[in-house]
Order: C-alpha cells, then structure tokens, then sequence
C-alpha cells in the first residue's frame, strides 16, 4: 500500500511539472508572438527602457557613499619653503615650468589623456584605451596641490566631477590605470579632503577586478572597462604577465581596503605574494614573466629597469607602509637585493657601479633610465636592512646616483638616454640610436631627491638643476615641454608628446628637491611608483596588517 501511494505521489508531481512547462512555454510563445505584433520602433524603445533602467541602478549604486574612516595623520602636506633665497628662486622656477606645462595642456588638451605640445592638440596612447580619460588631470593634481597652484587643482577637480567615467568600452593596462589614476585620485583625496577623488578611484577599482580571473589569480595585463574582459600583450613571452605590472598593485590596494573596508582588494594583492613566495627563484632571482594560466614563469629575463623595477620597490613601500609592519614584504625586498646584489650589481672598468639585466643566462651589461630609480630605492630601504648594512646600502644608492649622472653629463644635452652601456670602452654611453631618446623621465632627479633628503649632500641638488636646465633649454616649446629623439645630437628633434608622468614626478621631484624636509616628510608619506604620496597606516592590528603573527 505505501509503495502504491509513493508511486500515485511521483505521478502526480511529474504531472504538475509537466503542466508548469507546457504553460511556461505557452506564455512564452505568446509573448514572442506579442512582441513580433509591436513595430520595430516600439520594440527599441523597450530596449532603451531597460537600458535607461540599468544604468539609473548603476548610477545609484556608483554614488552610494562609502563608510567613514579614520584619515590618518596627515603630516606636512604644504609649506617646505626653503630659507635660502638662491633655493627658493630655484623652486619658483620648477613651479613655473609646471604651469607653463599645465597651462598649455588646458588650452590645448583638455581632457585628452596628454598633449602634443608642438601640434598642439591631444595625445594618447594605447596604455589609456581608446577614451579621453584625462591621464593628465588626474597624475597632475597632487603636483598642482602641493605647489599651491589651487585655482588650477580646482580646474581639475571640477572636470573630474563631470566628465571622468569608466563606463565605458575601452580596454587600458590595468598597471597604467592603477599607478596613475587610482594613486593619483587616492592622493587628491588625502591631500585635498575632497570625496569626489575616493568615490572615483572605488569606481575605478571595481571595474578592474575582473582582470584577476585568471586560473591562478595572476592578473590579465589588460581589461575592457566596460566587458571585463582581459587579456595580455602579445608581445609578452608566450601571453605572460609581466612582473613590475602585477607586482605594483599592493600600495593602492591596500588603501582601496582601508578606505572601502572591503578585503577584497587586499585579498586579491596578497594572494599575488603568496604564489610568487611559492615559486622557485632561478638563482634567488624574480624572472619578469609569469604565465597567468599555469601559474609557470616565462623567459628568464630580470631586470630592475623595465618590466621588474617597481615590484621591488613596492616590496619595500609595503613595509613602509604598513608603519613597518609588513615584515613579509621585508623579508622579500631583502633577499631580492641580495640576490640582485650577488648577481647584476657590477663595476665597470672605469669604476662605475651599474645593475645590468640577466638575459638567456648571461649578464647584458646595460642598465636602462628606469633603472635609475634603484639608486633612491636602496637609501630608502638601507634603515631597516639586514645585518646591520645601512651604511652600505646609502653608498650604494649614492653609486648608482653618480652612474645615472654620467649617463646625462656624458651627452650633448646633458640629458640622460634610455638605456646606456658598459662595454669596453663605450660607458655610460647610449650606442643604437633606438636607445638615444629622452621623454621626460623622472627616474634619476627621483634619486637625487632621495639622496638629498638622506645625506643633504649639496651635489644632488646641483645635479637636479642642471637637470631642470638642460630641460628647460631643450624641451620645452612654446606649446608645452617635449620629449627629444637624441641627447647625443646638440640639435635635437621634439617627438612632440609632453608625458603625463612629467607633471606627476619629474616636476614633483624636481619641486621636493628644492623644498624643505617638512613638505611630505618620508616617515609620514609613501610615494607610489608615479611618485603619488599615500600615507603611513598604523595596520598593526587590523586584519590589512602583513605582519603573519597579526594576522
């Protein structure tokens, strides 16, 4: 009887499901039917209906304001007026150079990502994606905030405001975006107080994250903002990612999660560190590829120049940051130095200390002007280094500060190429003319500028103005300032970009080099790799702390 009654119950609930469908497919055929009655007008306008719905939803959510946090104690965000007055009409200078170059993109490129000064009209390239972002608003205000220059930052804002949206079908590097636009939108908020910078840099974030759905969580190069699709350049040793690119998010991510209060950012930066802790190192050495669906490294390239320089730096920065905490990073940065050390640090013929690139197993006795940032990278990490090594790691940031300087007094121009030699008798010296350029980099006044606020030795502010000078005499036009094809030739062809990191940090740099200690003071501040400053968190016992016994 029981038996009987279960089957008569499995019968009639195969009934019912069998009625729900035929009636599920019956109202479904009749408004397919209903909808081939409605003209081809009426049914667009219901498209744009739901269309006007979805992005009315998106809006809401967008600006939904974020939780309350403390600021953290923002020290020396103005002042550093010099008491010297030959120092002082120095910086004035830098100052003028800055709007000369801010002005003129205003006039000329207002809300391009950066301007062709020459043309006079606006520049892109394809780190930016196809849309007008303004690249250069955005890595500009800090510099225009710290300066002074308010009516220009406030010009900024307001364009800001109106007109920066990532809603829209564009694919950028997610490195790019993430150095400039989120640390330089993070920075705008710290300095200023204004929410509009820290709603932006969420709303940025959020449409980055779908590039870490990789099988390893290694992040795509690149992202559509709009799809979320991603991918990696083609050129990158059989579709790899490339190490200074998903190694230089930890500083903005970690103050993504400070500010929103939600992990996610952290979690996904910190999942990056511990697969790469698990990884066989070739000679202690980070290869800068990594192949972000198996998770295997690429070439055995590294370089501290282009494509690794800025993930040991942000391997330091994150201890910094972190108020010293973070002693995993630590722990990281100083058995990469060593092995960096051990491996591509050498002495040329002529005695100067230089960090070539392992390539193919073999030493390439070249160093490139990205490079160069590793001399201000070393003094600032020598307080805290291992075994009591301070003093020799400030020497030898000082060594590579004096290499980088022969590599511009070595050219006509007294500006330095984008990558030099050390072969026999050729040093310090650029030898193919693909390698003869100047863009404006900011790498070795970076230096310089460490090395001043280390030492106070008067030669690196000598250095930085005949830096500026030189800058000055050669590159800027009556449209901006511009790159130069060859420091070699004493009349030199404008490639006609002026670069948006030439107001984020060269400028910057060359601004701090002539400003007091007290102007964003190095225990309170942390500049990110386009030379944004975030502030020092006290995370000791908060759950963004990379000390493992916190945690």
């Amino acid at each position: 009887m029981l038996t009987y009654n279960i089957v008569n119950l499995k019968k009639e609930e195969e009934e019912r499901l069998r009625n729900k469908i035929r009636a599920d497919h019956e109202k479904a055929l009749e408004e397919a039917k209903e909808k081939l009655r409605k003209s081809r007008e009426e049914i667009r306008a219901e498209i744009q209906t739901e269309k006007n719905k979805v992005v009315q939803e998106m809006k809401i959510k967008e600006n939904k304001p974020l939780p309350p946090v403390p600021i953290p104690n923002l020290v020396g965000i103005s002042g550093g007026d010099p008491e010297d007055n030959d120092i002082r009409e120095k910086r004035e200078k830098i100052k003028e150079m800055m709007k000369h170059a801010w002005d003129n993109y205003r006039t000329y490129g207002w809300g391009h990502n950066e301007l062709r000064p020459i043309a006079r009209k606006g520049h892109s390239t394809n780190i930016f994606g196809s849309s007008q972002m303004g690249a250069t608003i955005v890595d500009a205000l800090d510099t225009l905030y710290i300066m002074g220059l308010h009516a220009e930052f406030l010009d900024g804002q307001r364009w800001i405001e109106d007109n920066l949206d990532f809603s829209v079908n564009s694919e950028v590097s997610v490195f790019e975006v993430n150095i400039r636009f989120i640390g330089g939108l993070l920075a705008a908020y710290y300095l200023s107080g204004e929410e509009i910078f820290k709603i932006k840099a969420v709303q940025l974030a959020e449409k980055l994250l779908p590039a870490f759905n990789t099988p390893t969580g290694i992040p795509w190069a690149m992202v559509n903002l709009k799809s979320g699709v991603g991918r990696n350049w083609g050129w990158a040793s059989a579709g790899s990612s490339i190490l200074a690119e998903f190694g230089t998010l930890h500083m903005e991510f970690v103050h993504l999660s400070y500010l929103t209060g939600d992990l996610i950012y952290y979690k996904k930066v910190m999942h990056i560190r511990k697969l790469l802790q698990k990884m066989d190192r070739p000679n202690g050495l980070y290869p800068n590829y990594l192949n972000p669906r198996t998770g295997r490294w690429g070439q055995y390239h590294t370089s501290v120049g282009g494509l690794g320089d800025s993930f040991y730096e942000y391997l330091l920065k994150a201890w910094l940051m972190s108020d010293k905490t973070d002693h995993e990073a630590r722990k990281m940065y100083d058995d990469a130095i060593e092995a960096i050390e051990k491996h591509l640090i050498k002495k040329s013929r002529g005695g100067l200390i230089f960090i070539g690139e392992w390539k193919n197993g073999h030493l390439e006795k070249k160093m490139g002007h990205l490079a160069c940032f590793a001399g201000g990278m070393f003094a600032l990490g020598a307080d805290g280094s291992r075994t009591d090594k301070a003093g020799h790691y400030l020497e030898l940031g000082a060594e590579i500060a004096r290499t980088c300087h022969e590599s511009y007094d070595r050219t006509a121009l007294k500006l330095g190429p984008e990558s030099f030699k050390f072969d026999g008798a050729v040093e310090a010296v650029a030898v193919r003319q693909a390698e003869k350029y100047y863009i404006l980099r900011p790498e070795v006044i970076e230096t310089y500028w460490y090395l001043w606020r280390f030492t106070h030795d008067p030669r690196y502010r000598q250095w930085g103005w005949e830096a500026a000078l030189a800058i000055e005499k050669y590159c800027r036009v009556s449209g901006g300032f511009s790159g130069v094809k060859d420091v070699y030739s004493s009349t030199p062809t404008h490639d006609d970009v002026q670069q948006s990191f030439f107001l984020a940090e060269t400028l910057k740099y060359l601004y701090l080099l002539f400003s007091g200690d007290d102007l964003l003071p190095l225990d309170h501040w942390v500049f990110n790799t386009e030379a944004h400053p975030l502030p020092v968190l006290h995370l000791a016992n908060t759950t963004l702390s990379g000390n493992p016994a916190v945690r």
